[in-house]
C-alpha cells in the first residue's frame, strides 16, 4: 500500500466515523420528538453488503429508517463504499477515468417527509470521496409544502453563519449552488426554499483536509441545531384536508426531482449500492392531480 493510498484509507476511516456519530446524534433527536408527541416510533437500521466481481472489500452501510407520528418517513443512512466504477461512469466522475476508475466513498444522506403539512421536509448530505482526486461535498436544504417566510430566514440564517465562519464567500456560493441544482427545469420551479449544496471541495494541499473537513462537520451540526427546532415549532399546528393535498402534490415534485435529476442517486444506482437505502428519499405518499 502507497502512503497515499494510506493516507485516503485513513482519511476516509476518519470521515466515516464521524458520519456514524452524526447519525447517532440526529437519529436520538428525531426520537426524542416522537417521544414529546406521545409516540415510541424508533429508528429501525438495517446493514447491508456491497458487492463487486473481484472485489474482496466492497463496503456497504447501513439504513436507518423511522415512521412515526411526526417523522411519517424518515430515512438516515450511512455508507462507506470502494472499488471501480464502469468505464462508462468513470467518465462523468470527478477525478476518474476510464484507465483510472478506482474510488472510495463514505457518506451520511438524511430526508424527512412529515405527517404535517406545515412541517418542512428536508434533505442533507454530507460526502467524502476519492478518486485521483479526493474531495468533501454536501449540503442542507429545507423543502415545506406550505412555506413560512420565518422557518426559510431562520434555516438561511443558520447556514449563513456556519459558512460565514469558515470563509466569506461561501454561503452566496453555496446557497446559488443549491438554487441551481436544486430545481426541476420541465416543472420551471425549484423542489423547496434552498440551503446550501457545494461540491469539489478538494484535498489538494496540506491543512486541506482538515479544513475542508471542519466545515463540512459544522455543516453537520448547523443541520442538527436548525432543523429540529422548526420541526417542534410547527408539528402540533392544526391542518386541512387541503393542505395535505398541497402536501401530497408537493411530493409527486419532489419525487420527480429525485429519480429524473438527483445525482446521488444516479450514484449510487451506478455503483451497486442498496436499492431500498438509494431510494428511501421517495415520500412514503404523494399524489398527481
Amino acid at each position: 500500500m502507497t502512503d497515499t493510498t494510506l493516507a485516503s484509507a485513513e482519511r476516509t476511516s476518519l470521515a466515516k466515523e464521524w458520519f456514524e456519530d452524526l447519525r447517532t446524534r440526529i437519529c436520538a433527536e428525531f426520537e426524542a420528538i416522537e417521544r414529546e408527541a406521545g409516540s415510541d416510533a424508533a429508528f429501525v437500521f438495517t446493514p447491508w453488503d456491497r458487492e463487486e466481481e473481484g472485489n474482496p472489500d466492497p463496503g456497504g452501510g447501513v439504513q436507518g429508517l423511522m415512521k412515526g407520528k411526526v417523522f411519517e418517513k424518515v430515512g438516515v443512512n450511512v455508507s462507506t463504499v470502494r472499488g471501480n466504477f464502469s468505464p462508462e461512469f468513470a467518465a462523468s466522475v470527478n477525478g476518474a477515468s476510464a484507465d483510472n476508475p478506482g474510488f472510495s466513498a463514505t457518506g451520511i444522506s438524511l430526508v424527512a417527509h412529515m405527517a404535517n403539512p406545515h412541517v418542512p421536509a428536508v434533505h442533507m448530505n454530507t460526502r467524502f470521496l476519492t478518486t485521483g482526486k479526493a474531495w468533501f461535498g454536501g449540503g442542507a436544504d429545507l423543502n415545506p409544502p406550505i412555506p413560512y417566510d420565518e422557518d426559510t430566514a431562520e434555516f438561511h440564517a443558520a447556514f449563513r453563519a456556519t459558512c460565514a465562519r469558515h470563509n466569506p464567500v461561501y454561503y452566496d456560493r453555496f446557497k446559488k449552488w443549491a438554487d441551481d441544482y436544486f430545481y426541476i427545469p420541465h416543472r420551471q420551479c425549484h423542489r423547496g426554499v434552498g440551503g446550501i449544496f457545494y461540491d469539489h471541495m478538494e484535498v489538494t494541499e496540506d491543512g486541506a483536509f482538515d479544513r475542508n473537513f471542519s466545515f463540512t462537520r459544522d455543516v453537520g451540526e448547523t443541520f442538527l441545531d436548525i432543523y429540529p427546532r422548526l420541526v417542534r415549532r410547527r408539528m402540533n399546528a392544526e391542518f386541512t384536508d387541503a393542505d395535505k393535498l398541497q402536501q401530497l402534490e408537493w411530493r409527486g415534485r419532489y419525487a420527480e426531482f429525485n429519480l429524473v435529476y438527483d445525482r446521488g442517486t444516479l450514484f449510487g444506482l451506478k455503483t451497486g449500492g442498496n436499492i431500498d437505502a438509494i431510494l428511501m428519499s421517495l415520500p412514503p405518499e404523494a399524489v398527481w392531480t
